[in-house]
């Protein structure tokens, strides 16, 4: 059973949900219609009661190398400029929250890169599987900006005050190994192998006893993510003020164009 998306593709075998990101030619980089489009089938059909366990992947060679930063900022309507606010309580936030928020597990098999929101959509999911060729990154310090989409949260959940730091004031790519001894994955398997070990698992899953599962998620997020909604707004009002910065302006640029970015600290 499958449902007709642009740029998510949905299926469904059995009480298994599978959600592959489907821009490939981008590294699946979230757009206006990819974050609408993965916001519905997380509310909608990754939500019904006969899935009992989802899988989350990518198509191609990267899991989500973060936000099209080619595509362009939505503009604020009143002075023009980047939304972001408004793009992340409206598109990113709920798809976050609609994964810890969904009564089943949720597996992430990360098989390439996982940047930015790509990186916190993969962390939100209950358990991570990654590719040896695999990398996580903070990687919003590179043009100006701080992690957003929950990552201030739920990276340091996952590896601690010392290694957040580094990732997210350095920027630099985690790749899977690294990843494993710092806790940010569950289990790293070959390349070829990855989807076969993912789909063994959420089979594994589906035929579970959900309720517990969904028990223990909600127990689990009381303790772990409870200021979770608090996180994110905070977040969204700080990196709106970052995206009216001229250091962000200079790190769009620079990515545009393939340079280093000059930044001033302003």
């Amino acid at each position: 059973m499958a449902a007709a998306y642009e740029t998510v593709a949905w299926e469904r075998t059995g009480a298994v949900g599978r959600i592959t990101l489907n821009r490939p030619e981008t590294l699946n980089a979230w757009t206006a219609r990819f974050g609408e489009e993965l916001r519905q089938v997380v509310e909608h059909e990754a939500s019904d009661e006969g899935v009992r366990a989802v899988l989350v992947t990518g198509a191609g060679r990267g899991f989500s190398s973060g936000a099209d930063l080619k595509g362009g900022f939505e503009p604020h309507p009143d002075d023009g400029l980047p939304d972001v606010r408004g793009v992340l309580h409206e598109r990113y936030h709920p798809i976050i929250l609609g994964i810890r928020a969904l009564e089943k597990p949720v597996v992430a098999a990360v098989n390439g890169p996982a940047v930015g929101i790509g990186c916190s959509l993969a962390l939100a999911c209950d358990l991570v599987l990654a590719a040896e060729s695999a990398f996580f990154g903070l990687a919003f310090v590179n043009i100006g900006l701080m992690p957003d989409g929950g990552s201030t949260l739920l990276v340091p959940a996952a590896v601690g005050k010392a290694r957040t730091f580094e990732m997210a004031l350095l920027g630099e790519r985690v790749p899977a190994a690294q990843a494993l001894e710092w806790g940010l994955v569950n289990c790293v398997v070959p390349d070829d192998r990855l989807m076969q070990e993912a789909g063994a698992l959420v089979e594994s899953l589906a035929a579970g006893p959900t309720r517990a599962y969904a028990a223990t998620k909600r127990a689990l997020n009381r303790a772990i993510y409870g200021r979770i909604e608090e996180q994110l707004e905070l977040e969204a009002e700080l990196q709106h003020e970052l995206a009216r910065s001229a250091d962000f302006m200079e790190g769009v640029s620079a990515f545009v164009e393939k340079r280093p970015p000059a930044f001033g600290g302003r």
